[in-house]
């Protein structure tokens, strides 16, 4: 259990390189929800299909499955920096051609798709950066502060989506987007010294990164403490997501439904602020185990069929629980090797997007086939035994050269 002094915002702030970060990441999570609502706005004009459009809209994080798994190894080949930039500089290159060069909806999708297959890399090597420019406790008070720019972006980035689409239409709405993504690039280049790559040895084509990433993927989840922090990080939100999924069934109207998403947004910005701000590091690690219950218990209070006021305060509640994940990231951090950190990070976010997708459709099966309510109910059940099953890897580990009880000599006569 980690005993150093708490570090302070001010103090990461004063990093000029997590600045370039913090500013970039924002601009990213603010277009990347501009882009999926215009697309799907868009999608949904040029075919008419409700289907299709809800397509559009979950079609940017589908690739994480695949790049997740075939490319990461990427992130650690290849400078930071530039990967970052040439990320950006992709997604301007998408958006523009979405927006002007009147593709057919098969191909807008299948521009999507093909381009987010990289995204997992960019991602990784940002995720990978911040503890070589935040040591210590600083890291974990820094990813606090992108898990709160998060929530607010996306927040901020549906609603200027929104205007931008009742001002100029989709095609205006993903314009926007293409010039947050320039001056992304532009920040991250002007802002950030230049990075080598984590491995000097990179020999070989794609045959040769995906081979690489298949490795490494399979040593690092054989590895005991490795698998149960990814895992510990994976199951309970995959709950989390399969009891959102259903808020818009259970309330029948998107309008109430946006309140209640745009609450469990606000619920997880304040729980990683408070838990960061006010949590002493050693704090922080014992409170992961009760928060990632707390994940799961709110959804349970569903059994009285709350109205939307209620519905909103329990998802708040159960949202603020995802900052039990700020007691996990140094010893993740401590855990994996340093020259293959990137795809370390690429792995925990890619089984992150993935568990969330399967938890929406394993739930979304259960409202199905019963109802709705029942599903939250079921959702939030299943979090809290996930989060108890879990318990080891959630707890805190013990000081290095402390002896535990379970490791004192028994005295014999």
């Amino acid at each position: 259990m980690s005993t150093e002094r708490a570090a302070t915002y001010g103090e990461v702030f004063a990093v000029r390189e997590f600045r370039v970060l913090f500013g970039s990441f924002a601009l990213l999570v603010s277009g990347d929800s501009i882009k999926m609502l215009a697309l799907s706005v868009l999608v949904y004009a040029e075919s008419g299909s409700p289907g299709l459009a809800a397509a559009a809209y979950m079609v940017g994080w589908l690739p994480y499955i695949v790049g997740g798994m075939f490319l990461l190894s990427l992130a650690d080949r290849l400078p930071a920096r530039g990967l970052m930039v040439v990320g950006e500089l992709v997604r301007v290159v998408v958006c523009l051609l979405l927006a002007y060069a009147g593709l057919p909806v098969w191909a807008m999708l299948a521009l999507v798709l093909v381009t987010g297959l990289f995204s997992p890399v960019f991602g990784a090597a940002r995720s990978a950066m911040l503890p070589d420019v935040l040591p210590g406790d600083a890291f974990v008070l820094g990813r606090s502060l992108l898990g709160v720019t998060s929530a607010g972006a996306q927040i901020g980035g549906l609603a200027v989506g929104g205007a931008f689409l009742a001002a100029t239409g989709p095609q205006g709405a993903l314009a926007a987007t293409a010039a947050l993504s320039a001056f992304g690039a532009l920040i991250l280049r002007l802002g950030l010294p230049p990075s080598p790559p984590r491995q000097t040895d990179r020999r070989g084509s794609a045959s040769g990164a995906v081979r690489t990433t298949l490795r490494v993927n399979r040593v690092l989840l054989a590895d005991r403490r490795v698998r149960g922090l990814l895992l510990a990080s994976w199951v309970p939100p995959l709950f989390l997501a399969g009891g959102e999924a259903m808020i818009v069934p259970y309330l029948g109207g998107q309008g109430k439904a946006g309140v209640v998403l745009a609450a469990a947004a606000a619920g997880m910005a304040v729980g990683e602020f408070a838990v960061g701000r006010f949590a002493a590091p050693a704090l922080r690690e014992r409170l992961s185990l009760p928060l990632a219950v707390l994940l799961g218990v709110p959804w349970l209070g569903f059994l009285a069929a709350p109205g939307v006021g209620w519905a909103a305060a329990l998802a708040a509640v159960a949202a603020a629980g995802l900052a039990y994940q700020l007691g996990l990231q140094r010893r993740f951090v401590d855990a994996v090797p340093e020259d293959v950190r990137g795809q370390a990070f690429g792995l925990l976010s890619t089984g992150l997007m993935t568990g969330q997708a399967v938890g929406a459709a394993l739930i979304g099966v259960v409202g199905e086939v019963f109802s709705p309510r029942l599903g939250i109910v079921v959702a939030g059940a299943a979090g809290v035994l996930a989060a108890l099953a879990l318990w080891r890897p959630l707890r805190p580990e013990p000081a290095p050269g402390r002896i535990t009880a379970e490791q004192t000599p028994t005295r014999t006569p």
